[in-house]
């Protein structure tokens, strides 16, 4: 049998749910204090040799131009989390309120809300990527702001679908027939019993937004230098990987380790949180 621990409030989450929330956790710190850890600047070139092996001195070798990659990734951790998190909690804040404000009023504010977001959804979400941060220009707002756009018809769509068969129950019903008005009926309603499942799906697109931020930043039109991010790091090494040099397969297992540690960690959440919010 899988060994099992005690989480908060008396929930029991199993070893593997344990191990990927510590590597989740372990990133976030990175993300955040990443460069107070750095053993030399990001930028400078510490290095006689490019695609350096992993040393003692160098303990995940050094790029294409002589940097040290350890600091690089500690630092790209902060670009690579840092959006992402921005973008899905705005992609999942706007859906969910827009979702359930639609399946408490319907009518034509669900009619027409749900077929504007449908056509945005409809379109391929690496090439709206691709068009307007190429068309725009790529910044740190303006990929924040196109990733949040392109998954919050996704979050609409989970949050209404929830909210339509709240909103059908006898106490919702109930809370309408004494008279309370639609932001009560969201907020106390509608909202706490939806909450685990709308978490767990932000957890989901959260690891979207990583892969796809990593994707853009891979074909030139994420992070821009001086700054880098994960992907970024992938591509302007990827002439090492001939070599086998870690400067091209260390960012990429970066990446790995938090989409994989996050679904692994969605897929061993407790039922009652995971499936539904008790």
């Amino acid at each position: 049998m899988t060994a099992r621990s005690h989480g908060l409030f008396g929930y029991r989450i199993n070893a593997v749910g344990l191990l990927a929330s510590a590597v989740i956790l372990f990133w976030m710190f990175i993300a955040l204090f990443g460069d107070q850890l750095t053993p030399y600047p990001p930028g400078e070139i510490v290095d006689f040799d490019y695609f350096g092996p992993m040393s003692g001195q160098f303990w995940l070798g050094s790029d294409y131009l002589g940097r040290d990659m350890l600091s690089r990734i500690l630092m790209g951790a902060r670009y690579t989390v840092g959006i992402s998190l921005a973008a899905v909690v705005i992609a999942c804040f706007a859906g969910v309120v827009l979702g359930m404000t639609a399946a408490v009023l319907g009518g034509w504010f669900d009619t027409c809300l749900s077929r504007f977001l449908d056509a945005l959804s409809s379109i391929p979400s690496k090439l709206f990527g691709l068009v307007v941060v190429a068309g725009i220009g790529s910044s740190i707002p303006v990929l924040v702001g196109v990733l949040a756009l392109i998954y919050t018809p996704g979050a609409y769509r989970f949050a209404r679908a929830l909210a339509v068969n709240i909103s059908t129950m006898d106490f919702v019903t109930v809370a309408r027939a004494r008279g309370e008005r639609t932001p009560y009926l969201i907020t106390q309603e509608v909202l706490p019993n939806i909450l685990g499942p709308v978490l767990t799906d932000m957890g989901l697109r959260f690891v979207f937004i990583v892969l796809l931020l990593s994707g853009l930043s891979f074909l030139g039109l994420g992070v821009q230098p001086p700054n880098a991010d994960w992907g970024s790091l992938v591509r302007e090494n990827i002439g090492g990987l001939a070599f086998g040099a870690p400067a091209v397969i260390m960012p990429s297992i970066a990446i790995a380790t938090l989409t994989i540690s996050v679904n692994l960690l969605i897929d061993n959440l407790p039922v009652r949180i995971r499936d539904r919010s008790e």
